[in-house]
């Protein structure tokens, strides 16, 4: 690691100049109109602390362009940014303060629970480039999965039918169907057991 005075000496652009940014070729989906409508509704009436029914969120969900099965359970203080790339099954549940930056696609399949404080994130940045480039891919989480409490799911994952992500475990990489996976980055640690009825 360099010394503070090293640090110092750091000249623009060897790892990355944020002056070189550009997310201009970057598609957000909608309309900006559209996008500034939703954070306001977001805000007022999706987003806040008030036990409000499910009915409702997933009502202004669909207002918005979300693909939203039936009996979906979303609670209070979700954050989605962009519903209008946002595919949920049946009988899905959302529990209290997920976060999901839907840069890309993001689909969350039929009996599936994405518990409290947990991020899907589908976008991040290359480090690598000098313009710290934008990358956003999709998320996909199949049928019967758990992703747990304050679990992160990176851009561009797919997690099979079944799988549990068990709470506080970082995922950068697939996971296959029908697993447990624990740890930062998270590791399959044994198959999950068929249900007992």
């Amino acid at each position: 690691m360099a010394s503070p005075e090293e640090q110092l000496s750091i000249t623009p652009g060897t790892f990355h100049s944020l002056d070189r940014f550009s997310n201009a070729w970057y598609d957000r989906g909608a309309p900006c109109w559209k996008e500034i409508l939703w954070r306001v509704v977001s805000y007022l009436w999706f987003e806040g602390r008030m036990p409000l029914p499910s009915a409702w969120r997933v009502f202004w969900l669909r207002v918005f362009g979300a693909r939203v099965g039936d009996h979906v359970v979303i609670r209070a203080k979700v954050t989605i940014t962009m519903p209008w790339r946002l595919t949920l099954g049946d009988h899905v549940w959302i529990g209290e303060e997920v976060f999901i930056l839907s840069l890309g696609e993001v689909s969350i399949g039929s009996h599936s629970v994405i518990s409290q404080r947990a991020f899907l994130c589908c976008g991040s940045h290359d480090y690598r480039s000098t313009d710290f480039k934008l990358l956003q891919r999709p998320i996909r989480i199949g049928q019967q999965a758990w992703i747990a409490a304050q679990a992160f799911v990176g851009e561009g994952v797919q997690i099979g039918d079944g799988t549990v992500v068990t709470a506080g475990s970082v995922v950068t990489h697939d996971i296959p169907a029908g697993v447990i996976v624990r740890g930062n980055p998270a590791v399959v640690v044994k198959p999950r057991p068929r249900a007992n009825s």
